[in-house]
């Protein structure tokens, strides 16, 4: 038996204002979420981005190309009504944050961390006031309360738009540090990926790369990529 796939029934998509944003118009019926909740983009930027990925369908719709579709649906149905407990659980990645936890060997790697991600951990200390402990191997330490609430408040700032955004940006990488620098401008998603992957590339240059693992990192910089994006675009007019 062939598997049912959804398939295009609109023909045009476009906006209209709505209470608080904007609306995506599928032909005349009103775009909602699976669940059928309201789905009112914050901003015309966000919700032409996608509407155009809607109208980039085929007769046969294919998820995996509306990555903004996805994440905003994921706002609206399972961000918004659980918030704090999101925003709680990126807010603890600040407490085993990948940029504090460095190699014990080769010196080459040591040397490589430091230099790449030693200024992010500064920036830390200076632009976000959270300064975070640094150690060798992967024994868990104990990181200052204050920095943590601090990053905390931080990440609790975000609305449901943004903290969607700042989950991939977040739980990809593994940093909160890697994910506020791009929200707050200090580097770019495919920059956060770079370094979060300091430690796998090194491997590669000397063992030669896997074919899977490469296709798997380049589905996740894909996805960091889109997460930025989301940020961007729900900020703008």
């Amino acid at each position: 038996m062939s598997e049912w796939k959804a398939r295009r029934f609109w023909t045009d998509a476009d906006l209209r204002p709505a209470d608080g944003g904007f609306e995506i118009m599928l032909d005349s019926r009103v775009l909602r979420t699976p669940g059928k909740h309201a789905l009112v983009l914050p901003s015309e930027a966000l919700a032409r981005a996608v509407a155009d990925e809607w109208l980039a369908q085929g007769e046969v719709i294919a998820p995996q190309t509306m990555p903004l579709t996805r994440a905003v649906n994921s706002a609206v149905e399972k961000v918004a009504p659980q918030f704090d407990a999101v925003a709680a659980m990126l807010a603890n990645y600040g407490g085993t944050d990948l940029l504090s936890y460095r190699a014990t060997d080769p010196q080459s790697l040591i040397d490589l961390q430091a230099r790449e991600w030693d200024p992010l951990i500064d920036w830390s200390a200076r632009h976000l006031d959270a300064p975070l402990r640094v150690t060798q191997g992967v024994i868990p330490i104990d990181q200052d309360q204050g920095a943590l609430d601090r990053l905390h408040a931080r990440v609790r700032a975000q609305d449901q738009w943004g903290l969607t955004a700042l989950h991939d940006l977040v739980t990809i990488p593994g940093s909160l540090i890697l994910g506020l620098a791009v929200i707050e401008g200090r580097i770019d998603g495919a920059e956060a990926h770079r370094l979060s992957r300091i430690d796998e590339d090194f491997q590669a240059e000397r063992w030669g790369a896997d074919e899977e693992a490469a296709e798997a990192a380049e589905g996740r910089r894909l996805s960091i990529l889109s997460a930025e994006r989301l940020w961007s675009l729900s900020r703008r007019g």
